[in-house]
């Protein structure tokens, strides 16, 4: 204490301070006395209900331990309740997935639908009898009986399912289903599947039994584009469900389990096998009498011959996934579902485009060991004018075109050159072809060879793969290395328009990374669209179902933004033409029509693409297989490059050709060969092909032929600079193309590398399966 204070207040501070401590100390002790009392009143009133021994163990300690692991498993519910609970935070949630929506070509006729038509639904009352206890002998036999999950249903799945060692039976309720068709998707995972068992829990609580049985009744995707039962009846027998017989019943309802494997205007044994499949399964269920199926096994439904209705699947499909997410952004307190659309599609190039790819695989698909091919052809504003997703839709309903992601190969390498122009290169800069690495990592030409001083030009003509590497090098120089460069090119890639993941890796110049066929056709009109970059759709007007105007796209799409300047898209256009005019692309070139593009072929042959573009429309060919297998060193100058030609001279049909920038009007074909003593600078011959069977040249015999080839040019070029000219296969001369006295089959030329050109191939890089 301070000195200056008086002695008798330190006095007084100092008791003051004891007083405090013996409280505190005196507090802490009646607190420790008195909950020790209350701990052994609480002992003493506890010991009344004490049980031991064996009772203790039979039936306390389980008691215990159950309330325990049931308070965790309730807290494990909840938190895997919580995402399916989510699903259904829309307050419409009755009617987000119901739309019916009828679609028209862009010229106004109608082409298909799809959705529900809940608008001219039918009552459960007035739905047959029979296909009520068809659904359920088959679907659900304990429907009216379970919670939402059939549990006695659900274990009898499993131990069939693991005596055959896979699956063989469903153990999805009705309500599961439904559930699922409402809220979730079909991808296979436990994630989905607990979802799925929460939400028909809650489904079952939320709805009356027969309000399932009609929703799932009127919502399960039945095949043919067709929703509901009622659809499906209409579709495959020309009838309203109503007036259903018992075998069309029973056909009906062996849909649910798998349309489209089953569906009768595809493959009519295996529907009448399913529907024999549903009878047995009345009987057994008891719903019906042997006696009673008779009839329908002797007479089995006859589904309407639809097999010359040619509807544009694949390309419904994506509207109508288009339309659902364009609904989504109008005002919730619009509540019309029935709508009518004009779409951009012209039913006479999307004919013309699904005759190439069927003539093309059929007759070279076998040699080429490709089963599967896809297109998209676009307007220069985005509009998708034709779609083929795969070779058939009956046998598969995935969507090659929009949904997958298959590597470019050269095809990519557009978007380096724009990258380099962008950045101070010219079409005539020259770079040299030679050896390069990145890491341990190093692309190689075709034959191991290289070309020396080439020009940007000459390097995207011939598809010289160690150049784009070399400028994605370039590209970062000085400001963080090839990763830097690289960056470069995956942003001009996203100005076009590409959204594919495109992650970074050294070879990604050549086209290693994924991306869409409708993403990457679309993406290369904004070469002739003068650098404007614009969005794939195929919406062009939304009217409702009384003809009132919702939405244009004209007037409240995206507009086109521009990606590049102007002189580089021209820059670009003139680069690329020299692709088809001279270059790997010959057999894409039309007559008349200026035309420019780019093959792509990827490692071990496993995709083959043509992506080029006129005056008036852009066009995507793809060509491989759906397990990656490799083809049978198909190009991307051999079958994509004449489906693409197919596909364009129907297109142009009719349409005014318009200039390309930076390529002029297109030119006349020559119709006949060229003369041997033809001028030196005369302009290249456009060689008028068709695909063929691949090349059964062995590798020793290649090597041969090129050695001639070189021993022929090697003799022609002495001779020249005796006599004072200059030939065309001239290294110093800048040409791509040899003109030696020796004539290579094309078929050969075709497969001399991955792009069908001389001397150049897809570095071999990782493909990820």
């Amino acid at each position: 204490m301070p000195r200056f204070l008086p002695n008798d207040w330190i006095r007084r501070f100092n008791n003051l301070r004891l007083d405090l401590d013996a409280r505190f100390d005196s507090a802490l002790f009646q607190s420790a006395r008195g909950l020790r009392e209350l701990y052994e009143r609480y002992s003493t009133f506890m010991d009344r209900f004490y049980i031991g021994r064996w009772k203790r163990w039979v039936f306390i300690e389980p008691l215990s331990e159950a309330a325990t692991l049931g308070l965790g498993g309730m807290i494990l519910l909840l938190t895997l309740a919580i995402p399916a609970f989510r699903e259904t935070a829309d307050e419409d949630w009755l009617k987000k997935s119901d739309l019916a929506v009828s679609f028209l070509d862009r010229y106004g006729n109608p082409i298909g639908s799809r959705g529900i038509k809940h608008n001219d639904s039918i009552p459960l009352e007035d739905f047959p009898d029979n296909l009520i206890k068809a659904t359920l002998a088959t679907e659900d036999r304990r429907f009216y009986d379970h919670f939402g999950i059939d549990i006695p249903g659900l274990a009898r799945a499993l131990v069939t399912n693991a005596q055959a060692g896979g699956v063989r039976q469903g153990g999805s309720s009705i309500t599961q289903q439904l559930a699922k068709n409402l809220f979730l998707n079909n991808e296979r995972t436990i994630e989905r599947k607990v979802k799925e068992a929460f939400l028909a829990i809650w489904l079952e609580t939320r709805l009356t039994k027969n309000e399932i049985l009609k929703l799932y009744l009127d919502r399960a995707y039945m095949g043919g584009g067709t929703f509901g039962v009622d659809g499906a009846a209409h579709f495959y027998f020309n009838k309203s469900v109503r007036d259903v017989n018992l075998a069309e019943a029973a056909m009906l309802a062996g849909l649910f389990k798998a349309p489209t494997k089953y569906a009768p205007h595809i493959n009519l044994p295996a529907a009448r096998a399913r529907a024999n499949v549903v009878l047995d399964n009345l009987v057994d269920a008891g719903f019906m009498t042997e006696g009673q199926v008779f009839g329908a096994r002797r007479n089995p439904a006859v589904a309407v011959d639809r097999r010359d209705e040619n509807s544009p699947n694949y390309y419904l499909d994506y509207a109508f996934d288009e339309m659902r997410k364009l609904v989504d952004t109008f005002p919730r307190s619009y509540t019309e579902r029935v709508f009518v659309v004009r779409t951009a599609i012209d039913m006479n190039v999307q004919k013309a485009a699904e005759e190439a790819i069927e003539n093309q695989l059929r007759q070279f698909g076998r040699d080429y060991h490709a089963t599967q091919a896809a297109t998209v052809v676009s307007d220069l504003d985005g509009g998708i004018r034709a779609m083929v997703g795969g070779r058939d839709y009956g046998a598969s309903q995935f969507n090659r075109a929009t949904d997958a992601y298959r590597q470019p190969g050269s095809s990519f390498k557009p978007y380096v050159y724009t990258t380099a122009l962008l950045n101070g290169y010219t079409p005539n800069s020259k770079i040299v072809d030679g050896p390069v690495c990145i890491g341990n990592w190093c692309p190689q030409n075709y034959g191991h060879s290289y070309s020396g001083s080439v020009t940007l030009t000459q390097a995207i003509t011939r598809s010289i793969n160690v150049v784009p590497v070399k400028l994605s090098i370039e590209l970062g120089k000085n400001i963080g290395g090839p990763k830097a460069g690289r960056a470069k090119i995956i942003d001009v890639a996203r100005r076009f328009g590409i959204k594919a993941p495109l992650p970074d890796t050294p070879s990604l110049p050549i086209g290693s990374d994924e991306v869409t066929v409708i993403e990457h056709a679309v993406a290369y009109a904004t070469f002739p669209n003068r650098g404007k970059a614009v969005t794939p759709h195929s919406v062009l007007e939304v009217r409702t179902g009384a003809g009132d105007l919702v939405w244009r796209w004209d007037r409240d799409g995206p507009k086109p933004r521009q990606a590049i300047p102007p002189n580089i898209a021209a820059d670009m256009a003139g680069m690329m033409s020299h692709v088809v005019s001279e270059g790997t692309a010959r057999r894409a070139a039309l007559d008349g029509i200026p035309t420019a593009g780019k093959t792509g072929t990827t490692n071990a042959y496993r995709d083959a693409w043509f992506v080029g573009y006129t005056g008036n429309f852009t066009c995507a060919v793809w060509y491989g297989n759906d397990d990656y297998s490799p083809t049978n060193r198909m190009t991307g100058g051999s079958l994509p490059a004449q489906t693409w030609h197919d596909i364009m001279v129907a297109a142009h049909q009719g349409v005014e050709v318009r200039e390309l920038v930076g390529v002029g009007m297109g030119q006349k074909l020559p119709q006949q060969p060229a003369q041997p003593n033809a001028q030196a600078n005369a302009a290249p011959k456009i060689l008028e092909t068709k695909p063929g069977p691949p090349p059964v040249l062995t590798k020793r015999g290649a090597d041969v032929l090129v050695r001639v080839e070189k021993l022929l040019d090697d003799a022609a070029r002495t001779a020249d600079k005796a006599s004072g000219k200059t030939t065309l296969n001239d290294p110093k001369a800048g040409k791509a193309e040899s003109s030696s006295a020796l004539a290579f089959p094309e078929n050969y030329i075709a497969a001399a590398g991955p792009d069908g050109a001389t001397g150049t191939t897809t570095a071999t890089v990782p493909r990820k399966n």
